[in-house]
Order: C-alpha cells, then sequence, then structure tokens
C-alpha cells in the first residue's frame, strides 16, 4: 500500500516536467533518484521530451548522454584533486604557484589550493578567451582555437592575471578557479585530465559513459545520436551535439578543470551513490575521511556555503529545495544539469536537462527544486 501512495506521488515529478516543456522552459529532461529508507532501496525514473529538436526530433531516452558542463567541476576535477591529496602529491593550504609557478605572477603568491576550490581565490569569475584568440587567428591566419597552443595560452594568462579581491575575502563562483586546478591536476600526475579521470576515476566505477569529448578526436554520427544537444552557437555557427558547449572548454580543445565532461544519469546517480557507501562504510572508493572534508563547509569567507568544490544547501533558496539535510552536497551545471547528494539521508537526486537546446537561456530555472522536494516527499510518504 505505502509503494503505491510512493508511486502515485512521485508521478508529480512527470507533470511538473511536462508543464516545463509545454511551457518551452526545458526541450526534454531525465530525472533519476534514489533512496534507502528502512532497509529498502526507494528508486524513481522520469524521462521526457525531446533529446534534439532539430534538425530532427529524438526522443529522450535513460540512457541519452549529456553535456554536464560544471558538474565537470566535482565529478572530475575535484574528484581528481581530492585523490591527489590523498596520495600526498599536493596539500590543501600549498600555494597555487607552487605547482603552477608563474601563477605567482601580479601577487598572488597567497592563492592557495583551498582557495580555488572555495571560489575565493580572488581571481577574475569569468573571461571569454575566445574572442583574443579568434583575433590572433585572424591577423596570423594561423590556426589557434581548439589547439593545444590555445590551451597553454589560456592557462598562462590565467597564471599571469592579477586579482579582483584579496584571497579569502569574498566568494565569486566562477571558471577561472577550476581551469587553474585542472592545469595543477594536470602538471602533478603528467597527463591530461581526461585519460587521468578515465584511468583512476570512471574505469574503476564502472562509469562507461562518463567522458569528455576531446575535439581532437570527434565523434560519430551514430555516437552523437545519443546524444542531447544544446544551443545553437552564434560562434560556431550551429546546433552543438555531441560537442562542448563551453566557450572557454571549447577554445580549450574540450578538455578543462571546469567543464567538458559528458555521462548519462545513471552514472551520474552511481557517482553520488558510490559517495554516500563511502560515507555509510559500504565502499573504500575513495577514503571516508578525506570525503568528509570534502563536503564540510570551509566557512571562506564566514558564511560561505561552498565545501571544497562542492556547494552546500544554502539557508534560503537553495535549488536542492527544502528537505535536504546539512551534510548534503552538489552542484549545478549551465546546461541544465544537476546532482545533490543527501549523505546523512542516503539520497541522490540527479536531473539532466537540455535547457539551452533552442529554448530556455531566459529561464531562472526554479524547476530544480520543485523536483527535488516532489521526490523527497514522496519518497517521505
Amino acid at each position: 500500500m505505502r509503494h503505491a501512495a510512493i508511486r502515485k506521488k512521485l508521478q508529480r515529478v512527470d507533470r511538473a516536467l511536462d508543464k516545463a516543456i509545454d511551457a518551452a522552459e526545458i526541450p526534454g529532461a531525465v530525472v533519476l533518484a534514489r533512496m534507502q529508507r528502512e532497509g529498502e532501496t526507494l528508486e524513481h525514473c522520469s524521462v521526457r521530451g525531446l533529446a534534439l529538436s532539430r534538425p530532427e526530433r529524438i526522443p529522450m531516452a535513460r540512457e541519452t548522454v549529456f553535456d554536464l558542463a560544471s558538474l565537470t567541476k566535482v565529478l572530475a576535477t575535484t574528484t581528481a584533486f581530492m585523490r591527489l591529496v590523498e596520495a600526498g602529491a599536493v596539500a590543501l593550504d600549498d600555494p597555487v604557484a607552487k605547482v603552477l609557478p608563474h601563477f605567482a605572477e601580479r601577487e598572488k603568491e597567497a592563492v592557495t589550493f583551498r582557495h580555488l576550490l572555495t571560489h575565493s581565490s580572488g581571481l577574475k569569475p569569468l573571461r571569454d578567451f575566445h574572442e583574443p584568440l579568434a583575433e590572433r587567428e585572424r591577423k596570423s591566419g594561423e590556426r589557434l582555437l581548439c589547439t593545444p597552443a590555445a590551451k597553454a595560452w589560456v592557462i598562462e594568462s590565467i597564471c599571469r592575471s592579477a586579482l579582483v579581491h584579496a584571497p579569502g575575502e569574498a566568494v565569486v563562483y566562477g571558471d577561472l578557479d577550476f581551469i587553474t586546478l585542472g592545469a595543477a591536476v594536470e602538471q602533478l600526475v603528467g597527463k591530461p585530465l581526461d585519460e587521468h579521470c578515465a584511468e583512476t576515476i570512471y574505469a574503476p566505477l564502472g562509469l562507461t559513459s562518463m567522458r569528455f569529448l576531446p575535439l581532437a578526436a570527434p565523434i560519430g554520427d551514430a555516437e552523437r545520436r545519443g546524444i542531447a544537444a544544446t544551443e545553437n552557437c552564434p560562434i560556431r555557427e550551429k546546433i552543438l551535439w555531441g560537442e562542448v558547449h563551453d566557450p572557454n572548454a571549447w577554445t580549450m580543445g574540450g578538455v578543462a578543470g571546469h567543464a567538458g565532461l559528458f555521462a548519462s544519469a545513471d552514472d551520474v546517480l552511481k557517482f553520488g551513490q558510490t559517495l554516500i557507501d563511502v560515507w555509510h562504510g559500504r565502499s573504500d572508493a575513495f577514503p571516508r575521511a578525506r570525503l568528509a572534508e570534502f563536503a564540510a563547509k570551509q566557512n571562506i569567507p564566514p558564511g560561505s556555503d561552498w565545501a571544497l568544490g562542492w556547494d552546500t544547501p544554502a539557508a534560503q533558496g537553495s535549488s536542492a529545495g527544502r528537505y535536504f539535510s546539512r551534510n548534503s552536497i552538489g552542484h549545478l551545471g549551465f546546461t541544465g544539469t544537476s546532482i545533490w547528494i543527501d549523505l546523512d539521508a542516503e539520497c541522490v537526486v540527479v536531473m539532466l536537462t537540455n535547457r539551452i537546446h533552442l529554448v530556455a537561456k531566459r529561464s531562472k530555472f526554479a524547476l530544480r527544486a520543485e523536483i527535488h522536494d516532489l521526490v523527497r516527499e514522496a519518497f517521505a510518504e
């Protein structure tokens, strides 16, 4: 009887997604949720709408792969860095310049990796690296965009830039912190971030769809048809389909510390479930004490909700909604992706949408909190 009531309540998730599709807020979505309750596993899956609406219509499927955008920050870069800290290769309070010497220029010697992970470094949060490189291409006739030379130039530009505030003084969410962190990981391991993550994180966890898509190795049409499309890009003059959306990740060749990762909802859910299993002593995929360190609010500066790489629920207006506990971590992606993990309640909710595919840049996307609340209310039945 209780399971019938749960299923009935979960139908509200489908109705909320259908309403958002009808309102042109999203073309489609996959929502997966799992929760342990009283010794049993509760699960839910919603698949709605279209993965591609133009130039043809391809229905969304549970297996559809999404451009995860800034989920890359936690599912790739933060996790890789956490492993390196555990291995003793680097420390959270090491200066960034210890690994990337040029980073010390223009009075950045005091910036640490903890500052990068909490978005409190003082680096400018956003910068469009496409335009100066495109201008250099026009003047020189030399191909630069999407090449290793472009990636090196972006990293060097950040290393030589000035701060906009003192380290630890303020939180300004942005991408340059994680572009820098990704470059540091590559320097420490001596190989590209995508290869390192595939070998040390995704293969051991059995995450078969989770990977970067380097522009130097284009995918075939059959594989592309299993991927949700994103923006009709004015820079690239095409609908982005099987190619990273983020302009700076694209400029860098598709592999960067802040964006570029692709995966299905099932693999994102499996990643979140692994962290829960580590938290409760059922998995040794990561050291439990190190996970606890990275999941804890850093209070840098005082009052910040950021843990190390991960966000935590804000007191008001969190995308996690009303029911995720204080021991919850999550992250959002601009393309319409999110993961929230309640470590205490053993609940993961993954919401992957292609919200910027032709429709909804104007949307504030309050849909996330609504969906999270509907799932948690159903599971509490």
